[in-house]
């Protein structure tokens, strides 16, 4: 199980329905009949489903619109007093490029065919679009956040208007939404399941610059950054060929992908453990011990060690057959499972899946079974919370063609692997743990939007893997303003504080991500770093404090969009020099002076060398920070600080703001 999205998902669409009937009640009938225009095959996607009522359109840049009709179609499009004609490609696309529009106007937009096939949208307001995306800290809705009955209750801004992109993960780019949403005004029934951290944004950032504010929210809880950047993308990157190339197989021979991916797997376990314990002898020799008959969390089994166990556990079973059967069309079905499996029969590797207790079902051709014994092993990876074959029973079954069923709960066997072995290759067609899925899902239907800027806040499922953020980081954003325009601001959320604390130097996922989105921030004139290492909370991984998140954002975006003094985030490292038994530390765009808090000794300072690292005493001296070596500390080539996943860091400007963690090479001088 992965973060807080397992168990609060995105607007229902039960809910969906009922903010849009809501939305007709009140007279406001368009965004039913533009539902309706969609789903009439006649005029399916005449216009894009972005386009409906109460959108945001953005100011002082020219306004795209799309759609789509019978190729060689004419088509009229109208946005507010301006039209344009324009015809339909042999794809059946079409498009049209109005002049900006200023903040504050509200437009109408019609779109009509030469046949007469007409769509109509209203309340069109022009203001700034903003683009807020990652896992679930993002996703993290209002009704979750502090003080969330005077949040939901409002009073809420009219001009500010919320689109939802509902989670979808593709081998291909797509040209449209598979589940589109329609915009809603903020309100008492859309705002509690909204991004808290993307609308406390446009609520800080509209009481500075009083234009409407179009919020689109395309986030999903867990998920990687390599799910979240295109194709072509990662190839810049150059370490995901390999793996582009299978998913590129995938999207035409499925069956040819997943054999693929199976020998990949294989041979990194054969690496990693030196055992082929899928194979028909392993399971033969019966490994590790019974499971529990009913099949569930593998942490409320009783079994010692179980309770806390997060990694991979194999499962294994044998299952009698007769010469009928095995002679048959089949398939597996393992029930759900908690996170990722990867799943063999009689040795041969039949699938990998991701998902928070989702079904599994692989087909087994003829051929896979046979008469007498069969052999099935499931290695089951877990990285946070419930995990296992968790069922329900009844859903853990062999099907064959002729309609026939063998149960497969209970007489299931296990065995926990060690964390040393460590973590399996991913299928690269998962979502949240695969490539590229959630741009060509998500982020490139749509296609030509324009936006004042992007909030990206993600990177707790990349610690783990924490040295390729920074050049995955920069590869996003690369590939995002290659979509929606050079010049994009870009605002990054820094990792909060979460997990143990550290009372010795320890080499910190956490905070190699936390450095890497700040080096990122500080090389890129169009991006700013939102600090938040003093808001988390060490316990809970979704701190619920999402407003001063906002608060902080909309502090760095008016630096980036109005190219204000200093950085916006507060102080930020400038170098460290040493000068015998001392290293100075300054600092820029200090705000109001330095200030440790509660302490007139400020720690979190670490002198490491090539082997180690040792907390150094430190003190405050003006806007510098002088640490204290001992007379036997030799060479030093790099100082941190506040470098754990939940440090202490005292460290704050004048303005409130804290000094975030870094780490910074050591010059002589």
């Amino acid at each position: 199980m992965t973060e807080f999205a397992r168990s609060n998902a995105l607007l229902s669409p039960t809910l969906v329905i009922a903010l849009a009937l809501g939305a007709c009640s009140a007279g406001q009938p368009t965004v039913a009949a533009a539902r309706m225009v969609r789903d009439n095959p006649a005029t399916l996607n005449l216009l894009d489903p972005i386009f409906t009522d109460h959108m945001v359109i953005q100011r002082d840049q020219p306004a795209t619109i799309w759609g789509q009709a019978e190729p060689g179609t004419t088509v009229t499009v109208r946005l507010g007093i301006d039209s344009q004609d324009t015809t339909t490609d042999d794809d059946g696309r079409w498009q049209a490029v109005f002049a900006p529009h200023s903040a504050g106007e509200r437009l109408a937009l019609e779109v009509v065919t030469a046949q007469g096939v007409e769509q109509r949208v209203d309340d069109i307001l022009v203001g700034d679009v903003w683009l807020c995306s990652g896992q679930s800290n993002m996703e993290f809705p209002v009704h979750r956040a502090l003080n969330p009955g005077s949040e939901i209750s409002g009073p809420h801004n009219p001009t500010i208007r919320l689109l939802t992109i509902a989670h979808d993960s593709q081998v291909t780019p797509q040209a449209d939404h598979a589940d589109p949403d329609v915009w809603q005004i903020a309100s008492p029934d859309s705002v509690p399941d909204f991004s808290a951290v993307c609308y406390f944004f446009a609520r800080e950032l509209q009481a500075r610059i009083d234009v409407p504010m179009g919020l689109i929210d395309a986030s999903w809880g867990g998920s990687q950054i390599e799910a979240w950047i295109s194709a072509d993308g990662l190839r810049t990157n150059g370490d995901f060929n390999a793996s582009l190339d299978t998913l590129a197989l995938y999207a035409t021979d499925r069956a040819a992908a997943s054999a693929g991916f199976g020998v990949e797997w294989e041979a990194w376990w054969q690496d990693a453990a030196g055992t082929t314990p899928w194979t028909d002898e392993a399971v033969m020799a019966e490994p590790g011990q019974p499971a529990p008959a009913q099949m569930g969390d593998w942490r409320s089994w009783d079994i010692e060690g179980m309770d806390r166990h997060l990694g991979m556990v194999w499962f294994t079973r044998q299952i009698e057959l007769d010469a009928v059967q095995a002679a048959q069309d089949a398939w597996i079905d393992l029930g759900g499972i908690d996170e990722v499996d990867a799943s063999w029969v009689n040795g041969q590797f039949v699938g990998a899946t991701f998902g928070w207790g989702s079904g599994r079902t692989y087909d087994l051709p003829q051929g896979s079974l046979r008469a007498g014994s069969n052999m099935i092993a499931v290695n089951v990876l877990n990285t946070w919370g419930a995990g296992g074959m968790v069922g329900p029973d009844e859903a853990v079954r062999l099907r064959f063609a002729d309609g026939s069923t063998v149960a497969l709960a209970g007489d299931w066997r296990f065995a926990p692997v060690p964390s040393s072995i460590g973590s399996p290759p991913r299928a690269p067609w998962e979502s949240v743990g695969g490539l590229t899925g959630m741009y060509n899902g998500m982020i490139a239907p749509l296609e030509h939007t324009r936006l004042a800027g992007m909030i990206w806040y993600q990177g707790e499922s990349n610690t783990g893997r924490a040295d390729a953020y920074e050049g995955l980081l920069e590869t996003l954003l690369a590939d995002w303003r290659n979509q929606f325009g050079a010049d994009m601001p870009a605002l990054i959320v820094q990792l909060a504080n979460f997990g143990a604390l550290a009372d010795q130097p320890v080499n910190s996922g956490w905070a190699r991500v936390r450095d890497a989105q700040r080096r990122v921030a500080e090389r890129d004139p169009r991006a700013g770093l939102v600090v938040t290492i003093d808001i988390g909370d060490r316990l809970d991984i979704h701190p619920p404090n999402k407003q001063e998140v906002g608060r902080r954002a909309a502090r760095a975006a008016l630096h980036v969009l109005h190219d204000g003094a200093g950085t916006g985030w507060g102080a930020r490292p400038r170098d460290a020099r040493r000068a015998d038994d001392q290293i100075v530390l300054r600092f820029d765009d200090v705000e109001g002076g330095l200030h440790a808090m509660s302490t007139d000794a400020p720690g979190g300072y670490e002198a490491c060398n090539a082997d180690d690292c040792r907390y150094v005493p430190a003190r405050l001296a003006d806007d510098h920070i002088v640490l204290s070596l001992s007379p036997d500390a030799g060479l030093i080539s790099h100082v941190r600080y506040c470098w754990a996943d939940a440090p202490i860091c005292p460290l704050y400007d004048g303005a409130g703001l804290p000094v975030g963690p870094f780490e910074l090479a050591v010059v002589r001088e």
